[in-house]
């Protein structure tokens, strides 16, 4: 088992000696896909512990298309990007409960970047101190406006074999968690990145009603999926990356556009003009989402 299986936190903040450390658990669970055991991530935050009294907001992330697998000993690839990432390898001190499912591999194992991955890609997290960050992909593409793409009619609006697939996998896992664990029911953010993206923008039109705020990252909605999440005036930040050759920014503005149409009041849309498809890395690594999702509640 790596060192990033272990189950509890090993490092205090300067003053925080009286405060429970967080801990990193894998739950398991039968897949309603396949009938498969597979294990989800649940961290625990800091404080969890020595605060009995407290219910703690969730955070569901979903991963991108690179970090899929069988959710057993391959389910460590999920740790290497995202909200999860940055509590458990960063070791930065956010107040959330975080599940972290692994998608299925369904079709997708020979493409080249998930079979050529290895294990040797998958963050550690240190007994002292933390690792460096990785550099951000070569963007040698041209800052540059370009044109919107205005007519959606033609494009799928999700990308094959995504979290879609896993629709009451996440809905079993939200809920297990929130029987488990103390939880704020009215504080359940979604979030993903890239494929995960996509995902966050499907789960959000299909159960509005569930989320005080989400936040798609690198991943564009269509606007066919918007009708439902405007209704429940759900608060969305949208997140591009300017030279995004994978997921382009010009595919970005009708879902929104469509959102702002159908009376959403609170919608976000931030292009990083200089980042590529791995915009997420600053955006995660930044306390300015889990701010801004920390200030919505469901009424």
């Amino acid at each position: 088992m790596l060192i990033i299986g272990w189950l509890a936190g090993c490092s205090h903040l300067p003053g925080e000696n009286n405060s429970s450390t967080e801990q990193l658990l894998r739950l398991p669970y039968v897949s309603s896909i396949d009938q498969l055991k597979r294990d989800y991530f649940v961290y625990l935050p800091r404080g969890y512990e020595t605060q009995p009294d407290k219910k703690w907001p969730i955070i569901l992330f979903l991963h991108g298309n690179g970090e899929r697998g069988n959710g057993l000993d391959e389910l460590d690839y999920v740790i290497s990007h995202g909200p999860l990432y940055e509590a458990w390898i960063q070791k930065k001190d956010l107040p959330f409960i975080i599940i972290s499912p692994q998608l299925h591999m369904f079709t997708m194992g020979k493409v080249p970047y998930i079979a050529n991955r290895t294990r040797a890609k998958i963050p550690l997290r240190l007994a002292e101190g933390v690792p460096a960050y990785e550099p951000f992909f070569a963007t040698p593409q041209l800052m540059e406006a370009g044109e919107d793409i205005k007519d959606m009619s033609a494009v799928a609006p999700l990308l094959p074999m995504g979290w879609e697939q896993v629709e009451q996998d996440l809905l079993s896992i939200i809920t297990n968690v929130q029987k488990k664990y103390r939880t704020d029911s009215s504080r359940l953010y979604l979030t993903g990145l890239s494929y995960g993206g996509f995902g966050t923008w499907f789960m959000a039109s299909k159960h509005p009603e569930l989320f005080a705020a989400v936040v798609p990252v690198v991943g564009w909605g269509h606007p066919d999926l918007m009708a439902p999440i405007a209704k429940a005036n759900l608060p969305v930040w949208v997140f591009a990356g300017g030279r995004d050759t994978a997921v382009q920014k010009k595919f970005f503005y009708a879902g929104i556009n469509k959102l702002e149409e159908l009376g959403d009041s609170e919608i976000l849309f931030t292009v990083h003009e200089d980042m590529g498809h791995d915009a997420w890395k600053r955006i995660y690594a930044s306390k300015d989402i889990y701010d801004w999702l920390l200030a919505h509640q469901k009424k």
